[in-house]
């Protein structure tokens, strides 16, 4: 722990800001599990795509009956000591940015005042038909009025809040619509699975990567293109790249550092070091 936090203090040191891309393997710690880190598991089954979820409503009230039970392990989340590392990073003025591919939350109730949240949040809901906003909170409500009992069953929950349950438990689950509309289809305000992160999002993350003297890939496998392209950006133009990530990433070939560690440690180390 000593040695990773001492190179990435060389890998910064001399370098006026860094930006940071954040992924799952930040969130283990507090109790949300990775899909491919050293404490996830891959999902069984294929995660619903936009498309699915949009064509059918059998798809839509699987998803939602999931999602309703697994809403709870990121609602009892709370930062860990990586979250609140960055954040004492961002403060010193050594961490410029944050970009996260997490739809937890996290970096936001640490405090960390620059996050793009790259896929979205799960604590907010989107009406495909009207375009109206709303807080998650209050559809859970709505969603545990129309299913009493169904919150009292046990799953485990992926690293998205999707609960893991058989069809048959999903097959008799009530949605409701938008309350705005009185007639929408209610989606969390994340993007899916063959769904498009916004253009303009996407803009804002390379507003943040051009100028960095340093990229910093914490808990990311960087295994889909809406994470690795910052990475590829940043190695293109010559910006330096770091990885810390248990396990083996799809950006290794463009590191100049690459270290496999716990993150909690060795950002807190990090933090220390520079008297963050």
């Amino acid at each position: 722990m000593e040695d990773g936090a001492e190179a990435l203090v060389r890998f910064l040191a001399g370098r006026r800001s860094a930006v940071v891309l954040s992924g799952a393997g930040l969130s283990t710690e507090s109790g949300i599990p990775d899909y491919r880190g050293v404490t996830g598991r891959l999902r069984p089954s294929v995660p619903m795509t936009f498309q699915d979820f949009t064509a059918d409503e059998a798809n839509r009230r699987r998803y939602w009956a999931r999602s309703h039970l697994g809403w709870r392990a990121i609602t009892q989340a709370r930062p860990n000591t990586g979250h609140l590392a960055v954040t004492r990073l961002m403060r010193s003025g050594l961490v410029s940015g944050v970009i996260t591919q997490n739809v937890d939350g996290l970096h936001s109730a640490a405090g960390a005042p620059e996050t793009i949240d790259l896929h979205g949040r799960l604590d907010r809901v989107v009406c495909l038909d009207c375009g109206d906003r709303s807080a998650r909170a209050r559809l859970d409500e709505r969603l545990a009025h129309a299913n009493p009992g169904f919150r009292d069953i046990t799953a485990a929950t992926n690293a998205d809040g999707d609960a893991e349950l058989p069809a048959a438990r999903t097959a008799d689950f009530r949605i409701v619509a938008c309350e705005a509309c009185r007639v929408g289809t209610l989606k969390p305000d994340v993007v899916f699975f063959g769904e498009n992160v916004p253009a303009e999002r996407v803009q804002r993350c390379y507003d943040l990567v051009d100028p960095s003297f340093a990229l910093l890939v914490l808990g990311s496998s960087l295994t889909v293109m809406s994470g690795l392209r910052f990475a590829r950006r940043a190695a293109r133009q010559g910006t330096p790249v770091a990885i810390v990530n248990q396990g083996p990433t799809r950006g290794d070939a463009l590191a100049a550092l690459r270290l496999d560690l716990p993150l909690g440690q060795t950002l807190t180390a990090l933090a220390d070091r520079f008297g963050a």
